[in-house]
């Protein structure tokens, strides 16, 4: 029998809504979080309350609050782990408002298995949500409806978890989001291959069109249409770019209307609750690394944490690759799938699959919760296919943190070690913020808004030290051999401007 203390999901839930589709409600966050904890509980299928047993509850943060002086549109709730559990009548003793991080939901899934094993804590919750597309449709129609709410009690707050994630460098440049961070390390991989762009926008078109089918056939996906890796790759009005080198079908789409949530419980309180055996999934591993901040990273295409995530969570599960019979790979952009893909030799097209959801620019990009989403479709998974294992990679940052989960309804041994933070490396490139005369370029990206187009580029000074700088797109041979998409090993003339930006031609 299953020792008492043994950490296992008991019960998933999601819940979604789409704009103007018939029963839609405008849900607020804290509404969705609700909705979502409710369909977990009830997949429980308790005799028990499970509500009532829940001891530890952990909201995870909206996008809309995940930067210090950044506030939610139309408010929050003054204690919203606190309001959620409200939703459900549960009195958990621990409320925790998670910090910044598509990784977070992975990592608390080991954390509160950890603590369950300790005999620290019986029950568990992981929720969150997202309802950027309602607040975007609300703000269009010039509606303005309060979700605020004065939850009242104490919760613990763990900041923005930004550390390690704020380059001023390159925000100062311009590469201030995710996608130019990210467009960087993707042309740098691309360089390796000695691709050109519309070669590698097929490549990403090949990679995300099976990813297209399951978001298709996934009732909770924002964007549920299949589309061929043609459509994907081709650049029109509709499908611009974003930044090079990537198409706007192809990032995560952020405005969804989203929530998932994760019950945890000892097997001794599952029995006591009366959960079904069959409901049960067992947790064989999770680990966490964190990765060197973008601009020093040794090989800018690489993320050699999340791969020593990876292949600790193997090792501590004692599974390769090949035993996982589902994988969801976090793909808020192609390069994250990429790497994984690159160094397990795993086919782009692998009848398995890369996904469970349908990937965040298809089933959608649900801020740091979208992880929550991918273990609740591998517990569904397991649970019907006994025996399989499913693999979960979780991604927060530009590929600054990483988590990932192995998971079976087969029973895992809490005596062995199931939990582990791989350590952080210390080969960082030496950077420098002073000024330079020239550089060699080594990756880069143009972005394009309605203000115009910015080149953002990476590469080393004279002394090998790490510099960043702006193109200077009004000189013609310089934003020729830019917008080419061959930039790579040219030398650039520098200049640093008023603004302390440092200001590149083509030698």
């Amino acid at each position: 029998m299953v020792p008492d203390n043994t950490p296992v999901i008991i019960g998933v839930g999601q819940y979604s809504e789409r704009v103007g589709e018939p029963g839609y409600e405008a849900l607020s966050y804290a509404d969705l979080s609700g909705r979502a904890l409710a369909s977990a509980i009830a997949d429980c299928t308790a005799d028990g309350s499970v509500a009532g047993a829940i001891d530890t509850l952990a909201s995870i943060r909206a996008f809309e609050m995940s930067r210090p002086g950044k506030e939610p549109p139309f408010g929050a709730p003054d204690n919203i782990p606190g309001a959620v559990a409200r939703r459900v009548g549960a009195r958990p003793e621990r409320l925790i408002l998670s910090p910044t991080g598509g990784q977070t939901n992975q990592q608390y899934v080991g954390e509160f298995a950890s603590a369950i094993a300790a005999c620290e804590s019986d029950c568990a919750v992981i929720v969150g949500s997202e309802a950027i597309s309602t607040a975007l449709a609300l703000a269009a129609k010039g509606e303005k409806p309060d979700w605020s709410e004065k939850a009242g009690g104490e919760f613990e707050d763990r900041g923005f978890g930004l550390d390690g994630m704020m380059e001023m460098g390159l925000f100062a440049h311009g590469a201030t989001g995710a996608i130019p961070l990210y467009a960087i390390a993707e042309n740098a991989r691309r360089a390796k291959l000695g691709k050109g762009l519309e070669e590698y926008r097929r490549d990403i078109g090949e990679l995300f069109e099976p990813f297209t089918k399951i978001a298709a056939a996934n009732p909770h996906s924002a964007a549920p249409v299949e589309r061929s890796a043609e459509e994907l790759a081709t650049v029109t009005d509709r499908n611009r770019i974003v930044a090079e080198p990537y198409a706007r079908m192809t990032v995560a789409r952020d405005q969804v209307n989203q929530a998932a949530a994760i019950v945890i419980a000892s097997a001794g309180k599952a029995r006591e609750l009366g959960v079904p055996e069959e409901k049960w999934v067992h947790i064989h591993a999770v680990t966490s690394a964190t990765e060197l901040e973008l601009s020093e990273r040794p090989d800018l295409a690489a993320n050699p944490a999340s791969i020593a995530s990876v292949e600790r969570a193997l090792e501590l599960a004692g599974k390769e690759m090949a035993d996982m019979r589902y994988l969801d790979f976090y793909s808020c952009f192609s390069i994250p799938v990429f790497n994984q893909c690159d160094h397990f030799g795993i086919a782009h097209d692998d009848p398995r699959g890369l996904t469970l959801t349908g990937g965040l620019p298809f089933f959608g990009g649900a801020g740091n919760n979208y992880s929550a989403h991918a273990i609740c479709e591998a517990v569904e998974r397991v649970r019907v296919d006994r025996g399989s294992y499913a693999l979960v990679g979780a991604n927060g940052g530009w590929m600054s943190k990483y988590a990932t989960g192995i998971y079976s309804a087969d029973a895992a041994d809490w005596g062995a070690e199931r939990v582990v933070k791989v350590p952080k490396t210390a080969n960082g490139i030496a950077r420098s913020d002073q000024p330079f005369e020239s550089a060699t370029l080594e990756s880069y990206t143009i972005n394009h808004s309605k203000s115009g187009s910015d080149a953002v580029w990476i590469g080393r000074n004279a002394d090998g030290e790490r510099v960043v700088g702006n193109a200077d797109l009004a000189d013609e041979a310089t934003r020729r051999i830019f917008e080419s998409g061959e930039p790579f090993g040219a030398k650039l003339a520098v200049i640093r401007d008023e603004r302390g930006r440092n200001i590149a031609r083509i030698a």
